[in-house]
């Protein structure tokens, strides 16, 4: 349940365009330097797991503005 719902805010965000706020921040990479250690899971590479996961290694955020494809995809 938790993944479904990640992905339809995902897609919902994708169709948001590249100057909304919450659109940098889910695709946006940090400046600066990152403390030592394994780097921390972005959301971006949570949402490209999930889409591993169902078998399907397409680029979502160029899918997610087509709602009738997205909508099959993410209720799959």
């Amino acid at each position: 349940m938790i993944k479904l719902r990640r992905m339809k805010w995902a897609g919902h965000v994708a169709c948001m365009g590249e100057k909304r706020g919450i659109h940098r921040v889910l695709v946006g990479r940090p400046e600066g330097r990152r403390p030592l250690g394994r780097p921390k899971r972005r959301r971006e590479e949570n949402i490209k797991m999930h889409f591993q996961k169902v078998g399907l290694g397409i680029d979502w955020i160029e899918l997610a503005p087509d709602s009738d494809r997205w909508h099959a995809l993410v209720n799959v």
